[in-house]
């Protein structure tokens, strides 16, 4: 049996408390953008916090962030396509083929 389980996605708010959980900082200059992003997109909270993990030692706060901006800005051109008509349409009609 399947069963679907609704939950709320990602806002700023819950993204200070990953970056606080995950990189230990409260601020930092990326905030703004990254607060723009989250009001024109949805992403859950795991692919919020899948981006902010660490992934190397070289980049540290500023690569997890920038993942994060990577990735709200993937879906937005998601969001845009989708609503786009033509583009939309004829990638489907590529992968259908």
């Amino acid at each position: 049996m399947d069963k679907h389980i609704e939950l709320s996605y990602c806002k700023f708010e819950a993204f200070k408390v990953l970056a606080k959980n995950y990189l230990d900082i409260d601020s930092h200059p990326l905030f703004e953008k990254i607060n723009h992003l989250f009001e024109e997109v949805n992403i859950s909270p795991a692919d919020a916090a899948e981006n902010l993990m660490p992934k190397t030692e070289v980049g540290g706060t500023d690569a997890s962030l920038e993942s994060l901006i990577q990735a709200l800005e993937t879906v937005r051109e998601e969001k845009t396509l989708g609503k786009g008509g033509t583009q939309d349409k004829e990638c489907r009609e590529q992968e259908s083929e």
